[in-house]
């Protein structure tokens, strides 16, 4: 072909966007009702939530999450009373694959980094629990049984040496100290 020559048209195939890829997720049901979803939304071959429903009442009662971007599941909600409202949530937030519940002894390396609760079950959080140094050593109680918006006792390790030491009350209710 010359380059004076027009050059015969061709047509490509249609072209068209591939549809996204939203994920993977699988769906175990076992005999006795119960459930568990695993969840791997972003594809990369890592389960980014695993749920529980222990009961196959179609509420989960434990529910793991990628929270902080790892591979790892680092972050634990737990719906104690089942009835669809999570209680708890255990993180561990520098993602060192210690948030284990059974670790929360003050003085055990490796404890759980943070955890919120809903003692009451009323549906809101009234106690904050957390290792902000990420040593192990539990070193912030903030606790708020009254639920009044205000934070009743907090409980600190202001020394850094592993263990609480200093008690805020920031309600003279429930202040033990304070003449009523």
């Amino acid at each position: 072909m010359s380059e004076f020559e027009t050059a015969p048209e061709t047509h490509d195939e249609p072209t068209y966007d591939a549809p996204e890829d939203h994920g993977h997720a699988i769906l175990a049901e076992f005999p006795d009702g119960s459930q568990t979803l695993t969840l791997d939304g972003d594809s990369d071959g890592y389960a980014d939530v695993v749920a529980n429903d222990a009961d196959g009442d179609g509420n989960p009662e434990t529910v793991y999450t990628d929270e902080y971007g790892s591979e790892r599941l680092d972050t634990l909600y737990v719906d104690a009373n089942d009835n669809g409202i999570f209680e708890a949530s255990v993180s561990d937030r520098n993602e060192d694959g210690h948030a284990d519940l059974l670790q929360l002894d003050r003085n055990e390396d490796g404890g759980v980094d943070t955890i919120v609760a809903d003692q009451d079950f009323d549906g809101a959080a009234d106690t904050l629990i957390a290792d902000r140094d990420f040593d192990g050593n539990v070193d912030l109680i903030a606790e708020n049984p009254d639920e009044d918006a205000h934070i009743d006792r907090l409980t600190l390790d202001t020394d850094g040496d592993g263990h609480l030491d200093t008690v805020h009350y920031g309600d003279k209710d429930t202040n033990p100290f304070v003449n009523a």
